[in-house]
């Protein structure tokens, strides 16, 4: 792939044209998540009977607890009205990825790992949140970080 940067005084924004033989799925991915950049995408989430946007980058982790899912922030902890599994197909692409049957992290707030523990990978996010990543998780972590 060839990158070109050209600058132009006169734009207000960045702008981004894909040149490419054609349309295939890795060109719709690319172009995909390069508009998502240019947002800064929000989330609902409840805190009792009131509906709050929060700003996406800011969520730790979504995780199920016994009364449904919730979404931490450094702020606090919201309840969220979809499943896990909904969360996992909508944030696809971005840097939310599972950990085990009952939790997501977001990966940008990973401040550590301890992978000293047979089977398994402790996460360390910010605000000293420990997450463990569950065995059949390991490996999809593993090649996600790059180890």
């Amino acid at each position: 792939m060839k990158v070109d940067i050209r600058i132009d005084p006169s734009l207000k924004r960045p702008r981004v044209v894909i040149h490419a033989p054609a349309a295939t799925a890795e060109v719709n991915e690319l172009a995909r998540r390069l508009a998502a950049e240019g947002t800064s995408p929000t989330f609902t989430a409840f805190r009792g009977s009131e509906a709050l946007l929060l700003p996406l980058p800011d969520i730790l982790r979504f995780y199920t607890d016994g009364k449904g899912v919730s979404c931490q922030t450094a702020g606090g902890v919201y309840t969220v009205r979809q499943r896990l599994y909904e969360l996992e197909e909508e944030l696809e692409g971005t840097r939310f990825v599972r950990v085990s049957h009952s939790e997501m992290v977001n990966l940008n707030k990973v401040t550590a790992l301890d992978l000293s523990l047979t089977g398994t990978i402790k996460l360390t996010l910010e605000g000293d949140v420990a997450v463990y990543v569950s065995r059949r998780y390991v490996k999809k972590i593993k090649q996600v970080l790059g180890l």
